[in-house]
């Protein structure tokens, strides 16, 4: 590979069906900043809505498809079965575990595991989500200045990713043999831990062996994919002619505006991406007003009326 080595987590998209209480969950009660609010594009009847850090820096971004007539997620094997989210200490989980008993959101208590303690909890949806006390400051966001949680607890970027599979060899490989990441250890004997970059929360997958359970089902509160940090679109192209050259199935760089992507499949289903770190949320719209309007990238533009014409209205309240 002459490629730079994948920096980490880029963002996660998952599966929603209820928009409007998707954002009051994610900025009012987790105070993520709505840095995007778009749709997809390749479906523009449905909403993408980008929750971020304070500028939606590259790895802290966690994305949602607006489904409306999804079902239920029918919780299995071959998925990406839950994502971390970074705070700066254990008195953040503290804060945190009071914070969801008083708001009645599902969560367990804090666990440590060797130096680093964790807290795993559900949105509104199932959506299984986790928080990590990881006070590494490299290559790290800044909390939303605006958020209703204070700026010490904050949530400041994407942490480790589990993704359940049937067949553990087969992500692996494709984690190590395609994408560059390392084994780091063996967390147990169905558990196995992979990292890229210089490691750290931001840039850890682990991988579980499941190889009971049926085939996971989504809908509402299921992920759909995980994007992992490319640095420029030059590494990107690298990326995709290094794939080409190895038989690698994969989409073709695809330009998403805010930033350029390449995806790929592996036979459990695992749908990974590649994206780069910019140009970024601020393309189109200025810091002090990201996420307020329908933001659509220049080929959909001459379609907005019809567009927001097959969307429900979705009202962001402004910062004050």
């Amino acid at each position: 590979m002459d490629m730079l080595p994948l920096i980490g987590h880029h963002h996660v998209s998952a599966i929603t069906a209820d928009a409007k209480n998707n954002v009051d969950f994610y900025t009012n009660v987790l105070g993520m900043r709505l840095v995007k609010k778009t749709v997809n594009q390749d479906d523009p009847s449905m909403y993408h809505l980008f929750y971020a850090d304070e500028r939606g820096n590259p790895g802290t971004e966690l994305t949602f498809f607006e489904i409306p007539m999804a079902g239920r997620t029918y919780r299995g094997t071959n998925s990406i079965s839950r994502t971390g989210l970074r705070v700066p200490s254990y008195e953040a989980l503290s804060y945190w575990s009071e914070r969801f008993s008083r708001l009645g959101v599902t969560h367990e208590g804090i666990q440590t595991e060797g130096e680093r303690s964790s807290l795993l909890f559900e949105d509104f949806e199932g959506q299984r989500l986790l928080l990590v006390a990881d006070e590494r400051t490299d290559n790290d966001g800044k909390p939303w200045l605006h958020s209703p949680v204070p700026e010490q607890y904050g949530i400041y970027g994407l942490g480790p990713m589990e993704i359940t599979v049937s067949d553990r060899t087969v992500t692996a490989n494709v984690l190590t043999d395609i994408f560059g990441f390392r084994l780091e250890r063996e967390v147990s004997k169905s558990t196995s831990l992979y990292v890229t970059g210089q490691g750290g929360a931001g840039a850890e997958i682990y991988l579980k062996e499941d190889t009971e359970s049926h085939k996971e089902r989504p809908g509402r509160g299921s992920v759909h994919h995980v994007a992992f940090r490319v640095q420029s679109k030059e590494e990107l192209e690298k990326w995709q002619n290094w794939l080409s050259g190895n038989r690698v199935a994969h989409s073709g760089i695809v330009e998403r505006y805010y930033f350029q992507s390449i995806y790929t499949r592996d036979r459990n289903g695992i749908l990974f991406e590649l994206a780069t770190d910019g140009p970024g949320f601020e393309a189109d719209e200025p810091y002090e007003s990201l996420g307020q309007r329908l933001a659509l990238p220049p080929y959909l533009e001459a379609k907005r009326g019809e567009i927001e014409a097959n969307l429900r209205p979705l009202f962001v309240k402004r910062e004050e």
